[in-house]
């Protein structure tokens, strides 16, 4: 067997708007009577600053649309987005789109035939020949079985591969409610939109990120503490408190046996992506794994930054670890989702 290089990465987001802004100018309207002040008290506490949206809620109230008008909106606004950071990717790695012999795509937001993959195809001139996977409601932590899915097809095949990572959740706001409960707040308050795409390589570089090893654990136990449920009104989040919980069980032990079978330890990693679910998520993963706060510090600034934007936010961590001026280290990725399941990826460096 090959190896697989992160060998090129690319981000798109949609037009931006600050949390306070995006409070005092919909959602405090949107929540009235009792909720209000808690809505005002999560959004305030949410650890994010700014966050995207392809259809704005600013501009737009989506909240009543019917789940048919949000997924044809869904093609409009998802293509240039995955357009524009497939683009990134392939010119970030010197591969031109007709020599891809895989391209994965991770959604859970939108659903239409022909899909992101067929239309990314056509549009981007890869070849006839082209395998394709779509991977759908796995919800934030997507990206990383299809990172190890498009490294296992580099690393057999020899070919390279591209893993597209695209959510709008901004499509789906649902409807106002004076009795909302929390959770429909929380994510109302955490989710964003963006895309992100690598490329996997056979060929090391220097700087690369080699996918070393991909771990995974699921508790189905606690299935019912995260649900993606779609409605006539297009798809509801369900987010139960005790997510941290969950994950303060199970994350050490996961990342324990990650790194033990291949002779590490916490010590010896470099780098640490972690999907940021919310603040609650990272001060877990934080405290379980002993971690200074350096080590959070890339996880905390793009919720901070960007949000929570599903699939794609644990790319964004790993794109604003390598853009710092030190050399790039061994990382391990941390992304989490329903299940509720937690996944990591190794990444060794070239």
């Amino acid at each position: 067997m090959g190896q697989a290089v992160i060998a090129g990465l690319g981000i798109a987001l949609p037009p931006g708007a600050a949390q306070e802004e995006l409070w005092e100018g919909f959602f405090s309207q949107h929540y009235t009577g009792g909720r209000r002040g808690l809505a005002q008290r999560i959004f305030a506490n949410s650890g994010v600053r700014t966050r995207q949206a392809a259809v704005s809620p600013l501009l737009e109230d989506v909240s009543g649309w019917s789940t048919e008008r949000r997924m044809r909106r869904y093609q409009v606004e998802a293509m240039p987005l995955a357009k524009e950071a497939v683009g990134r990717a392939l010119t970030e790695a010197g591969v031109a789109a007709d020599e891809l012999g895989l391209l994965a795509v991770c959604s859970c937001t939108g659903y239409a035939t022909p899909g992101l993959d067929i239309l990314l195809a056509r549009d981007m001139g890869m070849a006839p020949s082209l395998q394709r996977l779509f991977v759908g409601h796995m919800g934030c932590y997507a990206a990383l079985p299809g990172l190890g899915t498009a490294a296992d097809f580099v690393a057999a095949r020899g070919r390279p591969a591209l893993l597209l990572c695209a959510e709008l959740t901004s499509l789906h706001i649902q409807p106002a409610d004076p009795r909302a409960d929390i959770q429909q707040i929380v994510s109302h308050a955490l989710f964003s939109d963006a895309a992100a795409a690598v490329v996997l390589t056979p060929q090391s570089r220097p700087g690369g990120y080699v996918v070393s090893d991909v771990t995974a654990l699921t508790d189905t136990t606690t299935a019912g503490h995260m649900t993606w449920e779609v409605t006539d009104l297009g798809f509801r989040m369900g987010l139960s408190p005790q997510v941290p919980d969950v994950l303060s069980i199970h994350v050490r032990a996961m990342v324990d046996d990650l790194l033990t079978r291949n002779g590490l330890t916490v010590a010896d990693v470099d780098d640490w992506a972690v999907h940021p679910g919310g603040p609650k998520i990272l001060d877990v993963v934080q405290r379980q794994l002993g971690l200074p706060d350096e080590a959070m510090a890339a996880s905390r600034e793009v919720l901070a930054a960007y949000g929570n934007c599903s699939s794609p936010t644990v790319l964004l961590v790993l794109d604003a670890l390598r853009r710092r001026p030190r050399p790039p280290g061994r990382v391990v990725m941390l992304a989490f989702g329903p299940g509720l399941t937690l996944y990591g990826v190794l990444l060794e460096t070239t």
